[in-house]
């Protein structure tokens, strides 16, 4: 009887695949009903689950929320949530359609009051390209255009962290740890690499998938390797 895949591993609780959650500082979301609001930087704080820091933010209400850290804050610093042209300002939290275009945003609404979506890495930004009446055109890092509704909310900025992938991982185990801290294997190792009794493409004279690497939809678990349910095989 065979091992069980990699795959298949990832599907259970209690296992290395689980990102330890309980480690994280909370969800990052835009407060809802409270658009005209501010506050005090009081604290950045490290996030093991991200790229980017994070800043905790006391309101006026005495509440407390977390934000992703644009680059250039310090604490101290007071952050609007605001829906006006005037308060254009690195962190401050606006609608796109009150941000100039050729400005830099993150943490960008998918619709209206999701609490942030897109463009949450350390040192990634997307760019406000034009407006309409009622969408507005972005560019994301990928350099894909996007139109969005004017009432989605973004942060001027770009969230600290960045540069982060310059110094280089010198050895195998701090790959490892950094992985770990998100609920993923490294290293990855080739199904063809393997020998038969651990994945179904592994064993033979010199690596190669000896059965096809096109598995139906309704295959077992077991076989479930390869491209799954594939539209179409071979050469056009």
């Amino acid at each position: 009887m065979g091992k069980r895949l990699i795959q298949q591993r990832r599907g259970r609780t209690k296992s290395k695949f689980n990102a330890p959650s309980h480690r994280y500082k909370g969800r990052i979301k835009y407060i809802q009903g409270n658009e005209k609001n501010e506050g005090i930087v009081q604290d950045i704080l490290h996030d093991p689950g991200r790229t980017a820091p994070l800043a905790s933010i006391k309101l006026k209400d005495d509440s407390k929320i977390l934000v992703l850290a644009p680059e250039g804050i310090k604490t101290g610093d007071k952050i609007k949530f605001t829906d006006s042209k005037n308060d254009i300002k690195i962190g401050n939290i606006l609608p796109i359609a009150r941000i100039p275009e050729g400005a830099p945003i993150y943490n960008i609404e998918l619709s209206p009051g999701d609490g942030g979506k897109l463009v949450r890495a350390g040192g990634s930004n997307a760019t406000v390209v034009s407006h309409d009446k009622t969408k507005t055109v972005i560019q994301l890092p990928s350099g894909k255009f996007k139109t969005l509704s004017s009432t989605c909310r973004a942060t001027i900025g770009l969230p600290a962290g960045g540069g982060r992938k310059d110094k280089p991982l010198l050895k195998a185990g701090k790959k490892h740890y950094a992985f770990r801290a998100r609920g993923k294997q490294y290293p990855i190792v080739r199904g063809v690499a393997m020998n038969p009794v651990n994945h179904p493409h592994g064993g033979g004279a010199h690596q190669h998938v000896g059965k096809p690497s096109t598995v139906k939809r309704g295959a077992s678990p077991g076989r479930k390797v390869g491209s799954i349910a594939a539209k179409r095989t071979g050469r056009k």
